[in-house]
């Protein structure tokens, strides 16, 4: 099986933490569309690697698009791809762009999954990261979408923000459940280089989020959802029973993938490609019939050290049988001191972090790496 991202590139406004590809001009909106469909019939040899189980449309703020748009995008990719008979096909999206209307028209398009954006219902919190919706938004959207027909929805939850004290955080999970949410994706904020965020907390505009902070609100969170019938199957991600996302387990397990639009990444035959990360320059390669992109070849080391990052961010962790015993032996050797301090735990051919760790998974992960 395989996955497929279509990268949508435009944002209404700019978050402050974000450092992904987007512009906030919609000018080129239609050309872009009819670039990602160029690229999808450019990209078809993909289809080797085996039938699409997933589509995924992230950005950026793919909902800017018309749900027309949407469509013409997924016949393109039915055109050249053959997929599973149901794919989980996944659509990020802001509150402030669900309306009623919009929502009715999505329920009868082929998109069956909603990634709703809300990050914070504290409007204090949304001021200061420059999201473009409210909590007023951020709770009406969610309603609205499982009123009109969708019954796979995942919402974003962004923990660990300056100024949110544990109990106001433990308000934010209890109106997630309230809200009857299947799946949901939660990240600590974190200071990317270059970002606004980043400048503001130079020049001291903000306060610096705090690991402390964001360490016990992760354990207020997975404990909370826990008991309420969630399971943490990933260090970020948790879902009711059958509601797991398809299109990113892809990523925790190896799955290869095809990403289309600018700075989209693809992995497959161990080999990581990305695509530039220019509209003008992306529409114009692909409209001269050639997919603007660099490459690298994973060497083993590289392909080692990626299968550690992602199997001990999973609950079931990194399968030992998947290594050589030239690996294996070099793992379980790096891995005692974490053995012995109970970071990581080892059960038959499985090494995984502990509940209680996995908010340092990246950290313990990069200490099993080889250098």
């Amino acid at each position: 099986m395989a996955g497929l991202y279509v990268h949508i590139p435009f944002c209404k406004q700019a978050c402050i933490y974000c450092d992904f590809h987007f512009s906030t001009s919609l000018k080129y909106r239609n050309r872009m569309v009819s670039a990602l469909v160029q690229e999808i019939e450019l990209q078809k040899d993909f289809s080797y690697q085996g039938p699409l189980e997933s589509i995924y449309f992230g950005g950026g703020t793919p909902t800017v698009l018309e749900v027309e748009q949407l469509d013409e995008i997924i016949r393109a990719v039915s055109k050249n791809f053959e997929w599973v008979g149901q794919p989980e096909i996944t659509l990020e999206a802001n509150p402030d762009d669900l309306s009623p209307e919009k929502i009715a028209r999505l329920a009868r398009s082929k998109v069956n999954r909603l990634s709703i954006g809300i990050q914070s219902f504290r409007d204090e919190d949304l001021r200061m990261m420059n999201r473009s919706h409210n909590r007023e938004q951020a709770l009406k959207s969610v309603a609205m979408a499982m009123e009109l027909g969708f019954e796979n929805i995942t919402a974003d939850l962004i923990y660990g923000i300056p100024g949110m004290d544990n109990p106001s955080w433990e308000q934010q999970i209890d109106q997630l459940l309230e809200l009857g949410v299947p799946h949901l994706s939660s990240y600590a904020l974190t200071v990317e280089p270059k970002t606004v965020l980043h400048h503001k907390i130079q020049k001291r505009e903000i306060a610096a989020p705090s690991e402390e902070q964001a360490a016990v609100q992760f354990e207020i969170l997975w404990k909370k959802l826990e008991n309420a019938g969630y399971e943490h199957y990933e260090v970020s991600n948790f879902a009711k029973p059958g509601y797991r996302a398809v299109h990113n387990s892809s990523y925790w397990k190896g799955t290869p993938y095809l990403g289309i639009g600018p700075s989209a990444h693809s992995y497959y035959n161990n080999q990581r490609f990305w695509n530039v990360s220019n509209n003008m320059a992306y529409m114009k390669s692909v409209e001269g019939g050639k997919v603007n992109r660099e490459s690298e070849q994973l060497s083993d080391k590289d392909r080692f050290n990626e299968m550690v990052m992602t199997g001990l961010r999973t609950k079931v962790g990194l399968s030992l049988s998947e290594l050589n015993e030239a690996e294996k032996d070099f793992l379980l050797k790096e891995a005692e001191p974490a053995l012995q301090k109970g970071q990581l735990v080892q059960s038959g051919e499985h090494l995984f972090i502990p509940q209680h760790w996995r908010f340092h998974s990246d950290g313990i992960a990069a200490s099993l790496f080889y250098i």
